[in-house]
């Protein structure tokens, strides 16, 4: 049987294709290069936040989203992808290649998420960068309103009793969980861990008696106290927070080098240009400057900061440190 002969192409036919390549490379060059002097975003900007609506999160997304779409000149979308304490949207972000995908997103996304499950789908650390910190509080903690009225008192009476009380998160794993472990550290306390579905439940079960303390967002936790169902010992920053600035410092009940806030931040893939980073950063430090936003977001229970890209590096890191020390030394695992 004989060999087909090979079927020549016509020299000119066969010049442009073996100049395909080269072409298409000095195509993508350009366009490249184009794309970096293009105008961005030149459409819709999504914003992600993976909690649903109505949640502190969402509302500060839905805050800063009409200001930004006026600054940036394209409409800003919240879109909620909600699950696992915010982590399927913080995935959403860290893999969206289409460079109008952001994030705003709490600090357990940002830190521990990786650390605390290895299955979770993303890591913070490689696959996300820092835009800016957009607002931090500390957390209160709230006792039954029946408990010892001073702070040094309720610690005090929180050592005689050790392991025999108990202390209510939201779930294992959480920045109240890991923040109420450093605290027994700091203070030389020793109560069990009761984990609910979410903090409605951690107050049920303050006022009921079942826990006798719990770190709380100051919006639940003064709520309750303002109505007399529970009382405030201290906040978990260095010192008094204009959050809740009636509310001791737990320094001020003896607790030493103690400082843990939550906060929520402003995240981007890894894939969008650094220009576009830096351009937002620049915008949201400046609107959440505004009086008209900071009083909006300050009703929330937060205090606004509006930091440089740097300035959330520097934040995520240490605050990785510190709850990554947590989560080896008491063997915290996901539930």
């Amino acid at each position: 049987m004989r060999t087909p002969a090979p079927v020549l192409l016509p020299q000119p036919l066969r010049r442009r294709l073996l100049a395909l390549p080269a072409a298409l490379a000095l195509a993508a060059t350009g366009a490249s290069a184009w794309a970096d002097n293009a105008p961005w975003p030149n459409r819709p900007l999504k914003l992600v936040v993976g909690f649903p609506a109505g949640s502190s999160p969402d509302l500060t997304a839905r805050v800063l989203a009409d200001p930004l779409a006026q600054a940036l000149g394209q409409p800003v979308v919240v879109e909620n992808r909600v699950g696992a304490g915010g982590n399927i949207g913080a995935a959403v972000v860290a893999h969206a290649t289409d460079d109008h995908t952001i994030g705003l997103m709490i600090n357990g996304n940002l830190t521990i998420a990786k650390i605390l499950n290895p299955a979770t789908t993303y890591d913070p650390l490689k696959e996300l960068q820092p835009v800016s910190l957009i607002a931090v509080s500390p957390l209160v903690l709230a006792v039954p309103a029946s408990t010892a009225t001073s702070g040094a008192a309720f610690f005090e009476a929180a050592r005689q009793s050790g392991d025999r009380w108990n202390y209510g998160t939201p779930g294992i794993g959480t920045v109240a969980h890991l923040g109420m472990e450093l605290l027994k550290a700091r203070a030389g306390i020793a109560p069990m861990h009761v984990p609910y579905p979410g903090n409605p439940q951690v107050i049920t079960g303050l006022i009921g008696g079942q826990v006798q303390m719990a770190l709380l967002p100051p919006g639940l936790a003064m709520s309750q106290v303002k109505g007399g169902k529970l009382k405030a010992i201290g906040v978990t920053s260095a010192g008094r927070s204009s959050v809740v600035p009636d509310v001791p410092s737990l320094s001020e009940a003896g607790v030493k080098d103690l400082n843990l806030e939550i906060w929520n931040a402003v995240a981007a893939p890894q894939s969008l240009p650094r220009a576009h980073v830096q351009r937002l950063s620049e915008l949201l430090a400046d609107i959440v400057r505004r009086p008209e936003v900071r009083e909006r977001i300050a009703a929330q229970g937060w205090q606004v900061v509006g930091t440089a890209p740097e300035g959330l590096a520097h934040r995520i890191r240490t605050d990785t440190e510190a709850m990554a020390e947590v989560i080896r030394k008491n063997d915290i695992r996901p539930q």
